[in-house]
């Protein structure tokens, strides 16, 4: 981005967005929503080709800006967070989306590299963000912003054989409950949306069968994922005064409430 480009933007005063695991999935979804509808967006993950895509698919420009981060790594997403400052002047926005999950297997079999891979970007990535964009947003003109956490589905319900996911994203809701509460006297306001079954491509497999509670493997119903992006659109727009604490968005028949 040129520096012309860059002084354009300061001086339009748009509203500003990070997004990590912005390259794919719900990320991305919620990155295009987020342009369309005139954000400045910092396009966050490990892929830089991915994220150039999704600048380049949003022809929104220098509104769009690729920063290749890994969130598991504190000193790599407080540079991303310097960026983002750099760039655009302010962060408004923190979509905490970036997660990953491990192999379906018995929480014995499970590896102990495994399970802290998962913790280090699930939690502490998850940590890290929120540390970050609270140390932007307390300190900026105007202050404050708002921060939307990636709980899941997993959050709240576990699937057989998922330790080391539900245990990351059960530990999200402490962190959004305890960082909405921090952020009061900030004027930061703390978030979660919680998916089940969005249509990407790492949930396909859904369509194909899966492992039931009750021993059964079968197939589950997806929604477009595109329904996700509009509903972070939906928090992230809110005025500070208000929050969506806890937003549930899944398939109509997905199996999540009741027995089975």
């Amino acid at each position: 981005m040129s520096e012309r480009e860059v002084d354009k933007v300061k001086a339009a005063g748009l509203r500003v967005a990070i997004v990590t695991g912005a390259g794919s999935g719900i990320g991305r979804a919620a990155s295009l929503a987020l342009l369309r509808d005139g954000w400045s967006v910092v396009l966050s993950g490990r892929r830089a080709a991915l994220l150039q895509q999704v600048a380049e698919e949003s022809g929104a420009g220098a509104r769009a800006l690729p920063v290749p981060a890994d969130v598991s790594d504190p000193q790599s997403v407080r540079a991303l967070f310097d960026r983002a400052v750099e760039v655009f002047g302010r962060v408004d926005l923190l979509f905490n989306n970036a997660g990953v999950g491990a192999p379906a297997v018995p929480l014995e079999d499970l590896s102990i590299e495994q399970w802290k891979q998962v913790v280090d970007v699930n939690l502490n990535g998850m940590f890290y963000g929120i540390q970050n964009a609270f140390r932007v947003m307390k300190a900026q003109t105007p202050r404050g912003g708002r921060i939307i956490n990636n709980g899941s589905i997993s959050a709240h319900t576990p699937r057989p054989n998922s330790i080391a996911y539900t245990a990351t994203k059960h530990a999200v809701v402490g962190l959004t409950k305890t960082a909405s509460l921090d952020g009061r006297k900030y004027d930061i306001a703390v978030g979660q949306i919680d998916v089940g079954n969005a249509g990407t491509e790492l949930a396909q497999r859904m369509t194909q069968g899966v492992m039931q509670a009750h021993g059964v493997v079968a197939a589950e119903p997806l929604m477009d994922v595109e329904i996700v992006g509009q509903s972070v659109l939906y928090m992230a727009n809110l005025p500070l005064e208000a929050n969506v604490m806890f937003h549930t968005v899944m398939a109509t028949k997905m199996p999540f409430a009741g027995r089975g």
